[in-house]
């Protein structure tokens, strides 16, 4: 068995609810079996097709979950695909209910496991910011740290969103426990004036699906307003194409904020949602001057960023494994190194926060400038490298 096919059967035991699809031969994706989502304004036609199979609906902010009866076998991508018109064009918004993970998972990122690390200085904002900048931060949630512990934007949000280190009690660190965490320190590595705004749409063991993902984009479209939204997670499709869902729940945001979403880490062209989007800007990982090994590129890939190596803030835990060579691999003290497209994601979404605080810009205007391909150096099928 292949470390892909151990992570992926460790996915499946735990998500008892998730299946691997294959419309396209040699391109899967994950989706929850016996779930489709729908469009709030569609959802009345759509249960109405589906009666003969239907259980329950479960409503959401711009959005429905209809839960289908399991004796029926229905194929959900299949479903979907029909209701909603088949291509080009879609007449119900309608999709399965694809899982968004992170890693260490299947084919996406962050590539690896985090390594315990020495302390880094706290980012010290030096007080030419001339306007005050939010980034949002949809991951696993934000733990307590030096770093921001006394922010007042860290108060305002504390209980609601610290992350969980061990869900499943084995005395070991989650597989993503941590990510949030990790990714807002990169953020304010880069904006450190930034106000971070987090929310959970991911657990500890890197995996979440689009309907959580749609509940924390209409809440921010709604009264969790943000600069900059980093989305450090994401899927391939059953299909490839984008979820009509999360196109409008992105499009909803308004052309205020800059969303910015990792490429993933499946080492192929093959397009990444929400990055592929294109009002999403999607970020490759960079390992030096060249692409890293494990990170997403193409058409669709818009900037790239460091991404092997990053340093970062980091929860506190000690696992269970023994010292080796002197170093306690799982005896975290609050900051780790760490690998991924993840990563490279809030390093432009943190530049672009930057560069809108310290000139008074709107976030796009600012991202617009930081992205210029004529004034900044492009890697073919990376994008423009932000250093």
């Amino acid at each position: 068995m292949t470390d892909q096919d151990a992570r992926l059967e460790r996915l499946l035991a735990r998500h008892r609810d998730a299946t691997v699809v294959e419309a396209l031969p040699g391109r899967p994706a994950l989706v929850r079996r016996d779930q489709i989502l729908v469009a709030a304004h569609d959802a009345p036609a759509v249960e109405d097709s589906v009666r003969r199979w239907y259980d329950t609906r479960h409503d959401g902010p711009g959005a429905a979950r209809l839960l289908l009866r399991p004796g029926a076998k229905v194929d959900v991508c299949d479903l979907a695909a029909r209701l909603s018109g088949g291509a080009p064009h879609r007449r119900l918004a309608v999709a399965p209910n694809h899982l968004v993970h992170g890693q260490p998972m299947w084919w996406s990122g962050p590539a690896g496991a985090p390594r315990p690390a020495p302390a880094l200085g706290a980012p010290v904002a030096d007080g030419t910011a001339r306007r005050a900048v939010t980034v949002a931060v949809l991951d696993t949630g934000l733990s307590p740290h030096p770093w921001y512990s006394s922010a007042a934007w860290y108060a305002e949000q504390r209980e609601e969103v610290t992350e969980v280190l061990d869900a499943d009690l084995d005395h070991e660190l989650d597989g993503q426990a941590g990510h949030g965490t990790f990714i807002a320190g990169v953020v304010l590595r880069r904006a450190p004036s930034a106000r971070i705004r987090a929310r959970r749409v991911i657990g500890g063991d890197g995996v979440g699906d689009e309907f959580g993902v749609l509940h924390a984009l209409a809440w921010l479209a709604g009264r969790g307003h943000a600069d900059v939204v980093n989305l450090s997670f994401g899927c391939h499709t059953y299909d490839d194409r984008p979820s009509p869902l999360v196109s409008r729940a992105v499009a909803a945001l308004g052309r205020r904020a800059v969303v910015v979403a990792c490429a993933g880490n499946h080492a192929s062209d093959r397009p990444f949602w929400p990055a592929a989007l294109k009002q999403v800007i999607a970020v490759a990982a960079l390992d030096g001057d060249e692409r890293a090994a494990f990170s997403g590129y193409g058409w669709w890939v818009d900037a790239c960023a460091p991404g092997v190596d990053v340093h970062s803030c980091f929860v506190r835990f000690d696992g269970p494994r023994p010292r080796a060579g002197g170093i306690d691999p799982d005896d975290f003290t609050g900051y780790a190194v760490w690998s991924g497209t993840s990563f490279a994601a809030p390093a432009v979404a943190g530049a672009i926060a930057g560069l809108a605080a310290a000139e008074d810009l709107p976030a796009p205007v600012a991202a617009d400038r930081l992205l210029d391909p004529a004034a900044h150096r492009v890697h073919p099928d990376l994008g423009v490298v932000v250093a």
